[in-house]
């Protein structure tokens, strides 16, 4: 698939925005993982697609690293107020929505894609983390985040913007492929 495939596939699943990944400016700071582990998200320690359970910094670069391109994809939603939460979380549902069916249709192509999401797995409603392995080890997705991504960095440093505008709510996710 070439990149411009990878565009339109991306803009067919609904994206509100879509761009190349410069591979360059993917960073995996520690700094990052140091706010997972203030578990703010409530997700620490309760996850496979979350620290610790995603793997070490070190594991996750050389992961990485073995991937030549990627595609980040965003869902923006207009929100009535700062506090317009009830935007916030449709937003979200939306972004998940798509990015399954984006990831679902990478895959045929991709089998070892490697999907980052906005936020932890949900697929199970109780994951089995620390005592048994991950039950859907295909399907499960972890977060930009959880890799140690500084995500309004890698969409400036791909020519992504990450902020668009007051009353925005802006979620974004990335596929690393090849």
């Amino acid at each position: 698939m070439t990149n411009e495939q990878l565009l339109t596939l991306a803009a067919e699943c609904g994206f509100d925005h879509v761009g190349l990944i410069n591979m360059e400016c993917l960073e995996f700071n520690p700094a990052v993982r140091e706010m997972c582990e203030a578990n703010r998200c409530h997700a620490y320690g309760r996850c496979w697609t979350c620290p610790p359970g995603c793997g070490t910094l070190e594991e996750i670069s050389v992961k990485a690293a073995a991937y030549r391109r990627g595609v980040l994809v965003q869902s923006t939603g207009q929100m009535e107020d700062d506090f317009d939460i009830e935007t916030m979380m449709d937003t979200e549902k939306l972004q998940k929505e798509r990015f399954l069916a984006f990831v679902t249709a990478v895959r045929e192509q991709y089998p070892d894609c490697l999907p980052m999401a906005a936020g932890a797995c949900t697929i199970c409603k109780e994951c089995t983390y620390p005592d048994a392995p991950c039950r859907f080890p295909k399907k499960a997705i972890p977060s930009m985040e959880a890799y140690g991504l500084v995500v309004s960095q890698v969409c400036e440093g791909s020519g992504l913007p990450y902020y668009y505008g007051p009353k925005t709510m802006t979620y974004t996710c990335c596929v690393l492929i090849d």
